[in-house]
């Protein structure tokens, strides 16, 4: 085999390693300042080796870079760096934040059939008072005026059903 062709063929190949390299590895851009002239010399042996092995190499650049670097984007995102680059939360604060919405929806039952005071009409809505902290809540009737006892008697993440003490 020629040696230009084995030049040419690796040094285009060693190009395309070190496009994938430049994702994880951070230079500056030295890696792909690197890759680019290897390409670049690759191309010129497989032009000197045979015309037509310098266009199927020119070709097979302009398709295999953009999937390279394509890849490299999809391997990236995964990373510990590509994801605090991105801003994608860490397992940790994924945890936190899990805990914390568990934490408070079992706060948000243990509001169930409890007794309450109605800051502000609630006309159906308004702010309730239990146990010295404030909740917005829903009324079941049309009005319940100020200082009007109610019972808590439905609760989801996003409000507090409540019915007046008779």
């Amino acid at each position: 085999m020629d040696p230009l062709l084995v030049w040419g063929l690796g040094l285009l190949s060693i190009s395309l390693f070190l496009i994938l390299l430049e994702f994880f590895v951070p230079s500056a851009g030295a890696i792909a300042i690197t890759a680019v002239v290897c390409a670049i010399a690759g191309l010129i042996c497989l032009f000197r080796f045979s015309p037509l092995w310098g266009v199927m190499g020119l070709f097979a650049m302009l398709v295999t870079t953009p999937l390279v670097v394509w890849a490299g984007l999809a391997l990236w995102q995964h990373t510990p760096l590509g994801r605090r680059m991105i801003g994608a939360p860490t397992e940790e604060e994924q945890f936190e934040k899990h805990q914390k919405e568990e934490q408070f929806v079992k706060q948000r039952l243990a509001l169930i059939d409890r007794e309450g005071v109605a800051l502000t009409p609630l006309r159906p809505v308004g702010v309730i008072e239990i146990d010295g902290h404030r909740h917005d809540a829903v009324t079941d009737t049309d009005f319940v005026p100020v200082g009007a006892k109610v019972r808590v008697t439905h609760v989801d993440p996003t409000q507090v059903r409540v019915r007046p003490l008779v």
